[in-house]
């Protein structure tokens, strides 16, 4: 069969989506969103690795470790900020749009993200027992749960900042891109404290103060965005300044270049966000608000539209099985030993490129998972009081496969 004739259902496929796509819908946005989206596995299936104990237990690893070089290759990686900002840039149209009441509107896209979340810890704590009796050490399984959880905690910051939503707008209209100015200037009062010549008497939990503001920011230049506020010359000033201002915490004041935890290193960047997160959030979208044109442009054809299209319908599957898909090979590849760039330590270059030949494993493994996860997305059929048994009962399984993922039980 010639190539044509393969790829024909492809194109029937990609250009029946096209002709079903609304002429108002905004094709950048959405494309922004599933590199963003993309970016998520890409990153953990690369800057994650394992290691072997001497029972067959899986660690988490780091190439990081071994490997400092690869540091920018974290700051490609590294798109939450342009994930919270497309998410502002749609709340606040999505919010200029409402019907309903603004309690209304919330309740529907905290459901929406909610459910996915839900469904992964329930069907986490059913597997964990019976995977456990099949022979799979425990600690494989709080490795596993752990990276799972990992991801997750996006979602809560994402209600938090959604539920804020009406404020953002608010100080959007006000104060245009200036709005997020506050947010930034929070950071880094922060980072003064706990990192300048005050640290030592400066308690540890302080840094905690830097999770809202930190994934705010790009939020409410979103917000801003959406609301017609930022326009080129912000974005150029958003651009040029978050890059100044990232080049010199990292070579004025020496700031860790990853832009992901390192095991063993001292500080981190991610956990909780620091300057240099909300530098490089403030980059990016400037850059993202500057290419948004050309980028419409691109996703008019309808072979790079189609792609963009099934990625965002299945955005929460994507972020919340994607390091499911990776255990679903590590897990059965523990038992074998190790395996070049999937159980071995990633402290050497020939790991890269294995890792780099695994990772269509797990993207086909997530592919796999997605034809069966993706039911989450969906609202619930059944009538209301089956449906709110079985939102119980994943809300109870949840919960316990939370305390054995934080090492609570």
């Amino acid at each position: 069969m010639s190539a044509s004739a393969t790829l024909a259902p492809l194109r029937k496929a990609a250009a029946r989506i096209d002709g079903r796509t609304p002429a108002h819908r905004d094709r950048a946005i959405d494309g922004l969103r599933a590199l963003a989206l993309l970016a998520v596995p890409t990153g953990h299936w690369l800057l994650g690795g394992f290691t072997l104990d001497s029972d067959g237990g899986l660690h988490n690893a780091s190439p990081l470790s071994a490997f400092g070089g690869l540091a920018p290759a974290s700051w490609v990686l590294q798109m939450l900020g342009i994930f919270f900002l497309v998410g502002g840039y749609a709340s606040a149209l999505s919010f200029r749009r409402r019907t309903g009441s603004t309690g209304a509107w919330l309740k529907g896209r905290v459901v929406r993200l909610g459910r996915p979340v839900l469904g992964v810890s329930a069907v986490w704590a059913l597997a964990a027992p019976v995977l456990y009796a099949a022979g799979v050490p425990e600690a494989s399984l709080r490795t596993g749960a752990t990276l799972v959880v990992q991801p997750l905690w996006f979602v809560g910051v994402y209600v938090v900042v959604t539920a804020l939503t009406p404020y953002c707008v608010r100080a959007a209209r006000r104060l245009g891109g200036w709005a997020a100015a506050p947010l930034l200037g929070s950071v880094a009062v922060v980072d003064f404290l706990r990192y300048g010549p005050l640290a030592d008497s400066v308690p540890s939990w302080l840094a905690l103060v830097n999770i809202l503001p930190g994934w705010l920011f790009a939020y409410q230049l979103g917000v801003s965005w959406g609301e017609r506020r930022i326009g080129r010359r912000g974005a150029w000033l958003l651009l040029a300044g978050g890059t100044l201002l990232f080049a010199a915490l990292l070579a004025v004041f020496h700031y860790p270049a990853s832009m992901v935890g390192v095991p063993g290193a001292a500080r981190t960047n991610s956990h909780p966000p620091s300057l240099l997160v909300v530098a490089l959030a403030s980059a990016q979208s400037g850059a993202a608000i500057l290419l948004r044109d050309r980028l419409a442009r691109l996703l008019a054809r309808p072979a790079l539209w189609a792609p963009v299209v099934v990625i965002n319908l299945s955005a929460m599957t994507i972020l919340c099985w994607h390091q499911t898909a990776m255990l679903a090979a590590a897990v059965p590849g523990s038992f074998v030993g190790e395996l070049a760039g999937l159980t071995t330590a990633p402290d050497s270059l020939g790991w890269i490129g294995a890792r780099l030949a695994w990772m269509p494993v797990f993207a086909a493994l997530l592919v796999a998972l997605a034809r069966h996860a993706r039911r989450f997305e969906a609202p619930p059929r059944e009538g209301r009081r089956a449906s709110a048994l079985r939102r119980t009962v994943a809300g109870l399984l949840a919960a316990g496969f939370a305390v054995f993922a934080l090492g609570l039980a």
